[in-house]
């Protein structure tokens, strides 16, 4: 066997093994951690924001005890769940955004309850807390935007021929779960709106 006949056999060998998925399958995976990775990153400024908001909020509010305690619940379970996005099962990605589904409806109560107290809303250490959440916010949605895209990239390489036949034979990795709105969300969002005049 010649020199020249072993380099193009080395050549087609690796240009079908860089084309059918060996090196994109993992590298896909990585790119599904590093975006799960971000959420998880946002959903902690988010509750890292929480406690100054809350502290903010009740000296001006002391009345409101129940939407003070109810946000500071809410963001206790949220950063009490961790998942692993190697492992986890529809039902751990489905809790996880139960829970922030929960802080994000606390917070919402919390910035309707600061509607009413005008000395609040013109507060400078609540308004910046206030622009700071709704920054954070923005960025987890368009952070989740991410993960979706690239979970769905990475389905599409083990499920698409020809990589799924790569996956098939040498990974044998499952389907990433889809993050969706969760479950009490979903009425909600699909409802109309009710405009009243």
């Amino acid at each position: 066997m010649s020199i020249r006949h072993s380099v193009s056999i080395w050549f087609a060998l690796t240009l079908t093994l860089t084309a059918c998925g060996v090196q994109s399958i993992p590298q896909s995976e990585n790119a599904v951690d590093a975006a799960t990775a971000e959420v998880t990153n946002q959903y902690k400024r988010r509750a890292d924001l929480v406690p100054n908001l809350v502290k903010t909020v009740s000296g001006y509010a002391k009345h409101e005890q129940e939407t003070l305690t109810a946000v500071t619940e809410a963001r206790a379970k949220a950063t009490s769940m961790n998942i692993d996005p190697s492992k986890a099962s529809p039902e751990e990605v489905a809790k996880y955004q139960q829970a922030q589904g929960q802080l994000s409806q606390a917070l919402g109560r919390l910035m309707v309850v600061s509607e009413k107290y005008p000395d609040l809303k013109a507060d400078t250490g609540f308004r910046d807390l206030q622009a700071q959440l709704e920054g954070t916010e923005n960025r987890i949605t368009v952070s989740r935007g991410r993960l979706i895209e690239s979970i769905q990239a990475f389905n599409n390489l083990i499920t698409v021929p020809p990589t799924s036949f790569t996956n098939s034979i040498f990974y044998h990795k499952p389907k990433k779960v889809q993050w969706d709105v969760a479950a009490g969300e979903k009425e909600k969002i699909e409802a109309a709106p009710e405009v009243k005049f």
